[in-house]
């Protein structure tokens, strides 16, 4: 699994009446996309639910990397952000797991991402396995999280360049405020081929 995102931060007085019809005319096209595990149309709305900017940002869960290389450079898709806001930088990681909720047949409504640096020097014991450990309490976290009712999907994942980890919730109501997130989003609409 590979997941991905790319921001769209538009101008504070940006009508995103035009983002929300945008995605209600073409967000079924990945509805069957081969290689894809899920797309969440997401955005964020200055002012509300404590964000600063407007900002169209989708996220992806891949599970074949050939799919995703056709949809960023092979004409499979991108090429119409390219075409209508130029060409952003698209963030990536590579995926620890990805687990169903029990809400998995409730289309979510909202998101949220939690992005946190992995510490420097995780390995107090001096065995190199300090990380393994983090990664693994970190999973195990997730699993507890997706017992919650509200939760349809949850993904963790890694940049092993910049070294941050990637915590994904898909949730069918608003974001729980003692939810540990850096970014609250609205989800648009989910396009889910294979969000096994």
């Amino acid at each position: 699994m590979y997941a991905a995102q790319y921001e769209i931060t538009l101008p504070a007085d940006y009508d995103m009446g035009v983002i929300r019809k945008r995605v209600a005319d073409y967000g079924h096209l990945l509805d069957d996309r081969a290689g894809l595990g899920l797309k969440a149309y997401l955005i964020r709305e200055r002012g509300t639910d404590g964000s600063p900017v407007n900002q169209y940002a989708p996220f992806y869960l891949w599970q074949d990397v050939d799919a995703m290389s056709h949809f960023l450079l092979g004409g499979g898709g991108f090429q119409g952000i390219i075409r209508d806001f130029g060409r952003p930088a698209v963030q990536h990681w590579t995926g620890v797991t990805t687990l169903p909720g029990p809400a998995r047949e409730t289309p979510p409504r909202t998101a949220s991402r939690r992005l946190t640096p992995l510490p420097p020097a995780p390995d107090p014991d001096g065995t190199g396995l300090g990380l393994s450990r983090l990664i693994e309490q970190e999973t195990e976290a997730l699993h507890t999280l997706t017992r919650r009712p509200d939760v349809h999907t949850a993904a963790l994942a890694v940049d092993p360049y910049h070294w941050h980890l990637l915590r994904f919730v898909l949730w069918t109501d608003t974001v729980p405020t003692d939810e540990d997130t850096t970014e609250r989003y609205e989800v648009l609409h989910l396009s889910a081929p294979a969000a096994g």
